[in-house]
């Protein structure tokens, strides 16, 4: 694969940990280090780049990973989460188009309406249900309508090692309560953020080598789905804990501000098509991460 300089605004979250832990020369600002909404702030930090990538004789990359991911606090919060998931895109892949270096701009299930009974792919129609999906839509079209070199890569359920995420809250509740109520009609794919990261790289890899996806927007998930509950009984029975512990229930019975999607199980045929390795079945990668 060729050498990469990649830079990750957003870096300080699990998906940007995980790829510094892959590739340690990675610039990996948080989101209070590089503004993405800041056009100065991002073009020094691109040029930095490209200047790092051209001393070192390596491929510069940017995958942001930077997003307003508080689904429910965007229902009362829009304008801030506009603002971080589609006028932060929108100066990035700008940059990134003047600078002629590429960029991955990472993303959501939550832009489909989830009353597909099939797999998306994604040339399905949009149809967000809450302001998070609106905001991620958004900045998908302000990337892709940039003329940038850039690829959207939509993904679902992410958890890893760092941050706030289903899999630490599941173990946590499993210390906290004898039994746990967890909704089993939403259904999705679990993605470990370290192979989504491994993705990311591979994919960053291909496009610097001028075998880039022709496909713009891509699929990359664990493989298989679940709904919560299934998955809430499979972190417990890594746990060593008795998986019939967590109960089923609907959303109905425990309502949110933010309308989630029924259906969000992501297609990875582009992903495959496009030559990139696939990704572990979801059950497979969620035993590795708790044995490392």
């Amino acid at each position: 694969m060729t050498v990469l300089s990649i830079l990750v605004p957003g870096g300080s979250g699990q998906l940007g940990q995980d790829i510094a832990a892959l590739l340690p020369d990675a610039s990996t600002p948080s989101s209070a280090e590089l503004n993405v909404r800041s056009t100065g702030e991002v073009v020094a930090a691109v040029v930095d780049l490209a200047d790092r990538a051209r001393e070192a004789g390596t491929s510069p990359v940017v995958i942001n990973a930077a997003a307003y991911t508080a689904v429910d606090a965007a229902e009362t919060d829009e304008e801030r989460a506009f603002a971080v998931n589609a006028d932060g895109p929108r100066v990035l892949a700008a940059v990134c188009s003047s600078r002629g270096v590429p960029l991955i701009h990472v993303s959501t299930d939550y832009v489909f309406a989830g009353d597909a009974t099939s797999p998306y792919e994604p040339g399905d129609l949009l149809g967000p249900l809450n302001a998070y999906g609106r905001t991620k839509a958004a900045g998908e079209d302000a990337v892709l309508g940039s003329g940038a070199r850039s690829w959207i890569v939509r993904t679902s359920w992410v958890y890893g090692k760092s941050g706030s995420n289903f899999v630490k809250t599941m173990a946590r509740l499993e210390k906290e309560r004898e039994v746990l109520s967890v909704v089993d009609d939403q259904t999705g794919s679990p993605t470990w953020s370290r192979d989504l990261a491994a993705g990311l790289l591979e994919l960053a890899g291909r496009i610097v080598s001028g075998q880039g996806p022709a496909q713009r927007v891509l699929h990359c998930t664990g493989g298989g789905s679940t709904t919560w509950c299934g998955f809430a009984q499979a972190i417990f029975a890594e746990l060593g804990a008795d998986p019939a512990r967590v109960k089923p229930c609907t959303t109905a019975d425990f309502p949110r501000p933010a309308v989630r999607p029924a259906y969000g199980v992501l297609s990875n045929a582009s992903w495959l098509e496009a030559g990139l390795t696939p990704m572990p079945d979801w059950p497979d990668a969620l035993k590795a991460y708790f044995a490392s």
